[in-house]
């Protein structure tokens, strides 16, 4: 679970991203799915769009893919969202962001 700093931290990282997924008319398919947990593996942060013709909006679309990926849904703008999953192997993102602060 990621707090508020750690949030603030991965959106202004996804600020620079490209938009790499993208759900359509036909909505989140198997092949949507494989290819969401492909990027968040090798990239731990990904930004995807919900098309005007997808039948989902942008958060059930990020919602339902995070679930279907084990990932979290770290920010859901007009009908783009950002996605982001750990490598604990390969860390592309997670080794630079702030910690947790203990109770």
């Amino acid at each position: 679970m990621l707090n508020s700093k750690q949030r603030a931290f991965l959106r202004s990282e996804a600020n620079s991203y490209e938009t790499i997924l993208f759900v359509g008319k036909s909505g989140i398919g198997d092949a949507l799915i494989s290819q969401a947990d492909g990027a968040l593996r090798t990239r731990e942060l990904i930004k995807g769009k919900a098309l005007e013709a997808s039948p989902m909006s942008a958060r059930e679309a990020a919602e339902e893919i995070a679930a279907a990926t084990s990932a979290e849904v770290v920010q859901v703008i007009g009908r783009c969202f950002v996605l982001f999953r750990r490598n604990e192997k390969e860390p592309v993102v997670s080794d630079r962001i702030p910690k947790a602060k203990k109770k």
